[in-house]
């Protein structure tokens, strides 16, 4: 269809151009694989992330290696639909770990995988080795749809196995599909001959494909753990007697801004309609179709649905979905709040199995003196074999477990001391972080290094305050793109620069609000002293189920934070982005 959006009547951004030129994603990233130098050059970077790929550096050895190269290695993602997979495929990822990556695997708040500290060597090996599991890094980044996120609910029977088909559905619809993923990672002999052939365009992305990344989660009415308001689309499953047969469609959520750039924005979803389950994959493809055709393709700040549909209103882009969609098209019931669950400790399944939720911090499966998780995993997988879930809290479900095989987890893991969900207190069970430094050349500040500190100094300020136990959300990230969705957290510290932090309050557990900016550039030190204040009232005066985000709206308002710290009135959305 022809592009209506004008702001794309202007130059195209850089990475437009560097889709266009890539050869079908291939750039010239076989050669550069086949030479001696240790990283890739500036188109070929972009083009990695299509593969599953980032190129990154030790910043942390940065100074040590002024005037020298600097000490590049790769992050290799994996995708995982709906974070379910064999027991089979976690031991082949755990030994590609220490095989090829820094010993650790790192569960993302996606519900994939991703492998840290790869050297240029060994990513074929790797990549490879990953498709031999039947797995796949194609389109766990890059402009396209990402990892399809799914509720693991396992207590939910029939419509939980519904979430985990249409995830992978989803999942097979909008994968692309170059043949230079095969040829570079897996058949490699075929670059010589086929790169020189111009192969037809993507036929669901077109020559460019999406203006920016595209993210799904499919929530359930009994279960948002997905965070699915907060998704450039979504699916929300109306659960009647453990079925869902349809489902609310939602668009335009997403939560990356950027610092001192008042036109970006947190946003939370809106409703488009309700289809059947039959019709829920080709809803999720109708709207990437739209995103694709009249996407901004300028700037890539503004390079995201939900700025599309600011521009064009939600009325607007219903009218283009039903035009679009040749299926019927309901309107949405009003939705009741949806609850929050992280499925940890002991969940009975519907078929009198068991699945056992293990917490894991911030993601990462790694063994210390003190704490053996990424053993105890191994041997349960291999000694227990049950199917593997990981969760958008970055936790890991094992599932399918019979009474003596249940047994047998909880006695491997407390022999390798992972901690049991009662020792965790309610910040640290629901706490979130991105890897941020010394990796992620985006972060601007720690997250996930200084996540245990600041847990540390939380429990203990909230212990004395009586609220311990009290669940909120904790999330921290080293940069305001908002990988570890920070904007929809009780309480979050964004990164400014290497020592300041934004501290955000006012969302909650169950996705549906974006908080307020609380206080600007506080130093890392003053974190917790900067919010003592808020958590001494909220543990005095809230109700005996009150979080703190919803404590922070009913006493304090939503709002006028923000304009005292600003100094200003802020622009309303409709003056952002004006129709």
């Amino acid at each position: 269809m022809p592009d209506e959006n004008p702001l794309n009547d202007r130059a195209e951004s850089t990475v437009e151009r560097i889709k266009r030129d890539g050869r079908s994603l291939r750039g010239t990233i076989a050669e550069t694989l086949a030479g001696e130098t240790p990283k890739f050059g500036g188109d070929d970077q972009q083009l990695l992330k299509f593969h599953g790929i980032y190129q990154q550096d030790d910043r942390d050895a940065r100074r040590a290696r002024t005037g020298a190269e600097k000490s590049y290695s790769f992050m290799i993602r994996v995708v995982i639909p709906a974070g379910s997979l064999s027991a089979k495929q976690y031991l082949q990822l755990d030994s590609l770990a220490d095989e090829y990556a820094n010993g650790t695997l790192r569960i993302t708040t996606r519900q994939g995988i991703q492998y840290h500290g790869v050297l240029k060597g060994d990513m074929r090996p790797t990549v490879a080795r990953i498709n031999d599991a039947l797995m796949t890094t194609l389109a766990a980044c890059g402009d396209v749809e990402r990892n399809v996120m799914g509720c693991p609910t396992p207590g939910n029977g029939e419509a939980q196995r519904t979430v985990n088909g249409l995830a992978r559905d989803i999942t097979a619809r909008l994968r692309p599909a170059p043949a230079a993923y095969h040829e570079i990672w897996v058949d490699g002999d075929k670059v010589a001959t086929s790169e020189r052939t111009r192969e037809p365009t993507d036929p669901v992305y077109g020559e460019t494909y999406l203006p920016r990344k595209f993210k799904t989660g499919i929530a359930l009415t009994t279960d948002n753990c997905v965070d699915v308001f907060a998704q450039d689309a979504g699916l929300i499953g109306l659960v009647e007697n453990g079925r869902a047969d349809r489902w609310v469609v939602t668009v335009g959520g997403g939560l990356g801004m950027t610092h001192g750039k008042g036109d970006t924005i947190a946003r939370l979803a809106d409703v488009v309609g309700v289809v059947d389950t039959a019709n829920a994959v080709e809803s999720i493809a109708i709207i990437v179709g739209i995103f694709r055709d009249h996407g901004n393709r300028t700037d890539r700040r503004h390079a995201r649905i939900k700025y599309l549909i600011e521009s064009w209103g939600i009325d607007k882009f219903r009218g283009e979905f039903r035009t679009r969609a040749a299926f019927p098209v309901g309107d949405a019931p009003a939705l009741p709040p949806i609850p929050f669950h992280d499925h940890l400790d002991r969940v009975r399944q519907d078929d009198g199995r068991w699945t056992f939720g293990v917490f894991v911090l911030s993601g990462r499966v790694s063994d210390t003196a003190t704490l053996r998780m990424k053993t105890a995993l191994q041997r349960i997988a291999s000694e227990v074999a049950p199917r593997f879930v990981f969760t958008p809290q970055q936790s890991v479900l094992l599932a399918d477990l019979d009474d003596g095989e249940l047994a047998r987890v909880e006695a491997i893991l407390a022999a390798h001391g992972v901690e049991t969900i009662a020792s965790l207190s309610g910040a640290r069970r629901f706490s979130i972080a991105c890897p941020a430094l010394p990796t992620c050349g985006l972060a601007l500040a720690e997250a996930e290094r200084a996540m245990p500190a600041l847990l540390d100094q939380l429990d203990a300020t909230l212990a004395t305050l009586g609220a311990r136990d009290a669940a909120f959300t904790m999330r921290m990230t080293g940069c305001p793109n908002g990988c570890a969705r920070p904007y929809t957290a009780d309480l979050a510290f964004v990164g400014r620069s290497a020592d300041l932090y934004h501290v955000y309050v006012g969302g909650r557990l169950e996705g549906d609000r974006v908080a307020d900016l609380y206080a600007a550039d506080v130093p890392a030190a003053e974190l917790l002293t900067r919010v003592t204040p808020l958590l001494e009232r909220w543990a005095r005066e809230r109700t005996p189920t009150e979080g703190l985000g919803d404590f922070y709206h009913r006493a304090l308002g939503s709002g006028g934070v923000r304009r005292k710290l600003t100094g200003r009135e802020l622009p309303t959305l409709p003056q952002l982005f004006p129709a």
